[in-house]
């Protein structure tokens, strides 16, 4: 088949009857161009569901082949005590019935209870604000007296900003301190939406979109590798959207640190945005598809289960997604408590590789780099 412009598109599309604009970025996607802002605003306003998926699993297929990712972690959420109000929240001390504070001891004594065959602990909760840069570097330092084996992923970059801040080094001097300290890599949370209009409205008092980047990109030149997310259905704009995603791939640009990108849901219980309706399972699949297509230098998306259920992470294989997170462990609150699917959120190794294989792929078990360790 011919498209616009000349451009020779694969046999998969003949059989959709689509804009001839999206004729022409499927080409440029098929030939491995990159994806304009622009465009990327087309595919989400005039894609349909079925032609962003047979574009987006394209795209997966030449990255990851039929592989789907997961890992054996776990969840540690120090404290619900914050100094930021975000109106999407429902797990902070200024929503929940409760307030409260893990000690160190409790802690560790979390890690040294955890099944010997996690590889991965994830750390990140609130913004406390007596806790400083010193308090979590000694926690890094003693988690991997513990368990020296262990990848601690730990720190969104709006605990980061505060805690540096608190300290009073640079970003690159707290990042340096917390890498001597066991700090492997740096999860993708905080980020919300780039947009400083909507995040003003959303979680004004929350670092701003600048300071998210700018720490990334530190951690990044540093060896430090991270993730990154997107809260979506909400106030934003498809336009908005692929301007959060932009940022995201200019990063990528300069310092590939970033593993994967993370959809992460609006869910509208127990928060100040309650009167918002979360987006369609139609709406989410699209979210994933025009992500694989547009980040183009990010090797993987993940789609976070305990964010969308099961059952539509097991779909989302379907829209370019090749990894599923990992088994949790019940050991997180923060999708729970917004009114997720899953409020005790734990997947079994055999409910996973079986969730994996009955959507047609491949399971891996992966290390925290997207190494693998096990292949079904």
């Amino acid at each position: 088949m011919t498209g616009v412009e000349g451009n020779s598109i694969p046999g998969i599309f003949e059989f959709m009857d689509v804009p001839g604009e999206l004729v022409r970025i499927a080409g440029k996607v098929t030939r491995g161009e990159r994806v304009t802002p622009e465009e990327g605003v087309a595919l989400f306003e005039q894609g349909e569901l079925g032609f962003l998926g047979v574009l987006a699993d394209l795209v997966r297929r030449q990255k990851n082949g039929d592989k789907a990712c997961y890992i054996r972690n776990f969840h540690i959420e120090p404290t619900n005590i914050c100094v930021n109000k975000c109106k999407f929240c429902s797990y902070s001390h200024h929503f929940s019935k409760t307030r409260w504070e893990l000690t160190v001891d409790e802690i560790l004594e979390k890690v040294e209870n955890q099944d010997p065959s996690t590889s991965e602990l994830h750390i990140t909760g609130a913004v406390h604000p007596d806790r400083d840069i010193f308090y979590y570097g000694d926690l890094l330092k003693k988690i991997k007296a513990v368990r020296p084996g262990l990848h601690v992923k730990a720190y969104s970059a709006v605990e980061l900003d505060y805690m540096i801040h608190k300290s009073g080094m640079s970003f690159k001097e707290g990042l340096a301190y917390l890498k001597a300290c066991g700090l492997d890599s740096i999860p993708g949370g905080g980020a919300e939406i780039f947009d400083e209009t909507i995040r003003k409205d959303i979680c004004g008092m929350k670092s701003t979109s600048q300071a998210w980047l700018e720490i990334h990109e530190t951690a990044h030149n540093l060896g430090i590798p991270s993730n990154a997310t997107m809260l979506y259905g909400h106030k934003e704009s498809y336009a908005q959207r692929v301007d959060h995603l932009e940022r995201l791939r200019q990063v990528q640009d300069r310092t590939g640190g970033f593993n994967a990108f993370i959809p992460l849901k609006f869910h509208n219980s127990n928060n100040e945005m309650s009167d918002i309706r979360e987006v369609s399972v139609t709406e989410d699949m699209k979210m994933y598809a025009v992500a694989r297509i547009y980040l183009d230098n990010f090797p993987h998306l993940k789609a976070y289960w305990p964010a969308v259920g099961r059952m539509l992470a097991q779909v989302s294989l379907s829209f370019g997604v090749d990894d599923l997170d990992g088994t949790i462990n019940d050991s997180t609150q923060i999708y729970s408590l917004a009114g997720a699917e899953d409020q005790n959120p734990v997947m079994t190794v055999t409910e996973m590789v079986t969730l994996i294989r009955e959507a047609k792929r491949t399971p891996v078990e992966r290390d925290s780099l997207y190494n693998p360790l096990s292949n079904f």
